[in-house]
């Protein structure tokens, strides 16, 4: 795996953390951030890590369609699904 998608990688993380530290958001949420943080983090190489890319998207997006998610949270999710997408064009 490349440096720079490393750190990409470990950006997007970030992202995700923050939200999961939010206690704003409904709990099931943050758990289906958690879920995509561990799909991500489990993968070895890059093509395992597309698929787990993928899975987490749409994970993500589930979240993203949920009925509770208060407003604040929406562009966080869709930046974090905008930045995989990113990644998994790069991984290509």
């Amino acid at each position: 795996m490349k440096a720079s998608l490393k750190k990409d990688i470990e950006s997007v993380l970030e992202q995700i953390d923050s939200i999961i530290s939010d206690n704003t958001i409904p709990r099931n949420i943050r758990n289906s951030m958690d879920d995509a943080r561990k799909k991500i983090m489990s993968s070895k190489d890059d093509r395992e890590l597309e698929v787990s890319l993928a899975q987490a998207i749409y994970t993500l997006d589930e979240a993203l369609n949920d009925i509770n998610l208060p407003f604040h949270a929406r562009p966080d999710i869709m930046g974090v699904i905008s930045d995989l997408e990113a990644l998994k064009e790069k991984i290509k």
